[in-house]
């Protein structure tokens, strides 16, 4: 009994310690992208290490592939190679060809003779990847994605050039709600067949067209794919973080508070944003690691929000009153 008790206690501090670790390896990688964005290359690339260095030298491929970025562009050739030819000899075998063909940040490393062994590694993984894809409906999800986020993609400018409540952005949202309704009619035909596929049947891009399009459908058609998405995710075959924004999206529109704050509101112009009601703002950060999300300071920069959770819980009475205005 002892023993049990000895080993269980064992079991919470290695817990405990693992999420604080995880924490402030959140918090270094926030930084390390916000030096990155200062073009301030050698800080950010030294934070990221410093976050990395948490986990024993493990990263996410995501932030370890910013790392090499950060690093090609403070000219440290070195370190930057070593992140890149790990993350396309590891377990996850990056394989995104055409980005890492495309992007600036790596110039610097072109000419050196380790480039084209790089490149050809990645180009490999591609093909691996995609042997078993069913192509002809990625195609279709490829044209799907298109019409789901290209119009989306012209709200912040049509509401820069003439208000969220101009005669232009009536039209945009005309054209997004018709281009809506036919994706989702066409997206509900291939899980109800077919269920809901996962990467590697139909890419990365194709399976975030299925949660893209039942995440801007009505709550009632999410509702009745909520079950679904579920299961595919205890299958392997749908991203906890997709999980996340869906299931925090149905709170909201049930009436309830929102578990992850990934729904920012603007005001009716569009010059001012808020996180919408959240349950237990202190803790949210561990609930977004848990599904692959990153910080809420990280995350709301994009609406040049500053994330302060004590500011935050004295202004959600003030959120829950716009709330209930708008209903």
């Amino acid at each position: 009994m002892k023993t049990s008790l000895f080993f269980a206690f064992l079991l919470v501090l290695f817990s405990t310690s693992f999420a604080q670790n995880k924490q402030k390896y959140n918090e270094h990688v926030d930084t390390a992208s916000a030096l990155y964005h200062s073009k301030e290359y050698k800080k950010s690339a030294a934070k990221y290490l410093e976050a990395f260095e948490l986990l024993e030298g493990k990263a996410y491929p995501n932030d370890r592939y910013n790392a090499a970025c950060s690093y090609a562009l403070a000219q440290e050739t070195e370190n930057s190679f070593y992140h890149l030819f790990r993350l396309a000899e590891s377990t996850t075998r990056y394989s995104d060809y055409h980005h890492i063909t495309n992007v600036t940040d790596l110039n610097s490393l072109h000419k050196d003779k380790r480039w084209n062994k790089l490149i050809a590694l990645v180009k490999a993984n591609k093909e691996e990847k995609e042997k078993y894809y069913d192509k002809p409906l990625v195609a279709i999800l490829d044209t799907i994605y298109k019409d789901d986020q290209t119009y989306r993609r012209k709200i912040d400018q049509i509401t820069n050039d003439y208000g969220y409540q101009s005669d232009e952005m009536i039209n945009l949202w005309d054209t997004i709600n018709a281009k809506d309704s036919i994706n989702q009619i066409k997206v509900m035909k291939i899980i109800d067949e077919r269920g809901w596929l996962g990467e590697g049947v139909i890419g990365f891009q194709g399976n975030k067209t299925l949660f893209l399009v039942i995440q801007h459908a009505d709550l009632d058609i999410q509702l009745k794919y909520w079950p679904i998405m579920q299961q595919a995710a205890k299958d392997g075959n749908v991203r906890k973080s997709y999980m996340a924004l869906l299931e925090d999206r149905i709170a909201l529109r049930q009436g309830k508070k929102q578990i992850y704050g990934s729904q920012i509101q603007g005001d009716i112009d569009g010059t001012f944003y808020y996180v919408r009601p959240l349950i237990d703002p202190e803790n949210v950060d561990i609930r977004r690691a848990e599904v692959g999300l990153n910080t809420m300071a990280e995350y709301v920069k994009r609406w040049d929000i500053t994330w302060d959770v004590e500011k935050y819980i004295e202004s959600l009475k003030t959120s829950e009153e716009t709330e209930q205005k708008k209903e």
